[in-house]
């Protein structure tokens, strides 16, 4: 006899799934409903698992049978009958996901093109991350970099590394960064001189080659930032729907960036936890693993407080920022950038970055009458070099400073 699966979702849709995931469809549902499936969502999710179920039952299959090729067999099959939706592998992502971790489909074993540049990676990243004390993002992005660089390398990689050339260093660099924005380019650049330390220190490359890496052209303080009028912020402010929670949300995320200059992957990290409401401050995980305290503006307080009462789903999530659609959990920082990016298509502005309203909170302050140092405390600069840019906005003061032009009018 076949084996059932009875999900009852609402009051009105019973579906049945039989087959090889029947014993699974309890446990998924319950997953869907944690995750902050809408009904409709979740009824959606349970179909699909019931038709999957179904075509494996059909093939003489069981749930260790969903290779690749079956599920790529199983797409063909919805394809021909003209359904409209979960089309694609990551249409099938999350089911596959769940099964993969409770047991049921066996975990796919990734092809490694050589244990001794795994090792390598392993140890780089162990480096960065507890000697160095960077952040996940940097050491993904060194990470990436050294993957292109190690990769590109003839086998054996032991030999490889023990006769590595400045030559070849150079070409890597001219070929990494070709197409890349000054920024993007110098982050390559810097990446590769921190794996050639790390390579030398370790004992792998014999020649210290970190200098042998070429200079990113690109001036420092050639730019002026590029921040936002009070008008502008104000419609993007304006522009965030209040009587909704995504939009309350939004605003809390927009108060964050624009009062308190955070960066988008510090509003990510913040935790629930991270807000001292009798106090009136905000615990902020910087670049570098830092942790600060910065006071809570009063208007950045209301939108905090209204987005955590009367919006903020409740999970068991800790993170203070939340997708509003399931799957529920935590924001990543280019979801943030998505809201900035959003607000500013909204408010009628062009390319709106979150950075640009870090800048726009320092050119404030600098309006105001505020001291380099005292901007520079409130961005957490490190070094007073990454507060120097905001001198040259000061326009009023640096023409104090101007001298007259060698034969002009006194």
């Amino acid at each position: 006899m076949d084996a059932v699966g009875v999900c009852r979702v609402g009051t009105r849709v019973r579906i049945r799934v039989r087959g090889p995931l029947a014993a699974f469809a309890d446990g998924w549902r319950g997953v869907l409903v944690q995750r902050g499936y809408s009904r409709n969502a979740l009824t959606r999710q349970m179909r699909l698992m019931e038709c999957l179920s179904r075509y494996l039952d059909g093939q003489c299959l069981g749930a260790v049978d969903l290779s690749p090729g079956v599920v790529e067999g199983f797409l063909q099959v919805r394809r021909s009958e003209g359904c409209r939706g979960f089309l694609s592998h990551k249409g099938l992502a999350p089911l596959l996901g769940y099964l993969g971790e409770v047991g049921a489909v066996p975990q796919p074993v990734r092809k490694s093109p050589g244990s001794a540049v795994e090792a390598v990676f392993g140890q780089y990243r162990d480096y960065l991350v507890q000697q160095r004390g960077l952040a996940s993002a940097s050491v993904r992005s060194y990470v990436a970099v050294a993957e292109l660089f190690l990769r590109a390398l003839p086998e054996p990689l032991g030999v490889a590394l023990e006769g590595l050339s400045v030559r070849q260093v150079t070409a890597f660099v001219v070929g990494a960064t070709r197409g890349r924005r000054v920024n993007s380019a110098k982050a390559v650049v810097t990446a590769l001189r921190s794996l050639l330390r790390f390579l030398h220190v370790e004992g792998m490359v014999p020649v210290p080659l970190a200098q042998a890496v070429p200079t990113a052209a690109g001036w420092k303080l050639s730019s002026l930032p590029r921040a936002l009028d009070g008008d502008q912020v104000n419609g993007m402010l304006s522009s965030c729907d209040r009587e909704t929670v995504a939009g309350r949300r939004d605003y809390a995320v927009l108060m964050l960036l624009a009062r308190l200059g955070l960066r988008a992957c510090e509003v990510a990290a913040l935790e629930l936890g991270d807000v001292d409401w009798r106090v009136g401050e905000l615990l902020v995980r910087g670049k570098g693993n830092r942790v600060e305290r910065l006071p809570i503006p009063t208007e950045v307080g209301q939108a905090l407080a209204a987005w955590v009462m009367d919006g903020r789903p409740q999970h068991e999530s800790k993170s203070l920022i939340m997708r509003v659609t399931a799957p529920r959990g935590g924001i990543s920082p280019s979801q943030v950038r998505n809201i900035v990016r959003a607000a500013g298509a909204r408010a009628g502005l062009a390319s709106v970055g979150a950075h640009q309203l870090r800048h726009t909170v320092a050119c404030e302050l600098l309006r105001r009458g505020a001291p380099l140092a005292e901007i520079g405390q409130l961005l957490r600069h490190r070094s007073q070099l990454s507060t120097a840019i905001y001198a040259k906005v000061d326009h009023a003061c640096l023409r104090m400073l101007a001298r007259p032009w060698p034969g002009s009018a006194a």
